[in-house]
């Protein structure tokens, strides 16, 4: 046994491992030096600076590269918005086109029959090009009178219509899907 006797239990358990308090000292001091050559740099392979300093390059490269992405997906986005009724103005420019040549036909032709045929059709054709676009208009004579959709500009007592029920559209409303684009302008009846 060692020369100094030790009554502690774990000084008793430590000897029998072969441990001592000198042999766990250079234990650490030699992991402590091997990680702090890794930390340091060695000449096997780059140093914690360059690692660091490449890290944050990458990182500045990626942050350019999603700020592009981000100016790209906004012009992008403003360029749609901005010629999103491209396509509702070429089907009205097909009405227009219609619409004079109604009026050109009218001034050559001595019969306003023709005209008002002419009018009848391309009012029609203006009508199917907003329905395209589910521009629809908003049903109101004989329809029960309803704020949401019609805006009354006036009441009249009526025989024909009950109370609360328009009776007279004077401006045709219209709908976009489900949001008023213009509500129908009406006359509502005050019954008897």
């Amino acid at each position: 046994m060692n020369n100094q006797e030790s009554n502690n239990p774990e000084d008793t358990s430590a000897d029998e491992a072969g441990f001592d308090a000198t042999s766990e000292a250079n234990l650490n001091d030699e992991a402590f030096d091997a990680v702090a050559g890794e930390i340091g740099g060695s000449s096997e392979g780059p140093s914690l600076e360059m690692q660091l300093a490449e890290a944050n390059g990458q990182i500045l490269k990626l942050h350019a590269e999603l700020e592009n992405v981000r100016k790209r997906i906004r012009r992008e986005a403003d360029e749609q918005i901005r010629y999103a009724s491209l396509p509702l103005i070429h089907g009205l420019l097909e009405v227009f086109d219609n619409l004079r040549r109604a009026l050109e036909a009218a001034e050559t032709s001595q019969s306003t029959s023709g005209l008002v045929e002419g009018v009848q059709m391309v009012a029609k054709q203006f009508e199917d090009t907003l329905g395209k676009f589910h521009c629809k208009p908003i049903p109101a004579k004989g329809e029960t009178f309803d704020p949401h959709v019609h805006e009354a500009i006036s009441q009249m007592p009526s025989d024909e219509f009950a109370a609360g029920t328009v009776m007279i559209e004077a401006t045709q409303g219209f709908q976009l899907h489900d949001r008023v684009v213009r509500p129908s302008q009406v006359v509502v009846s005050t019954g008897n």
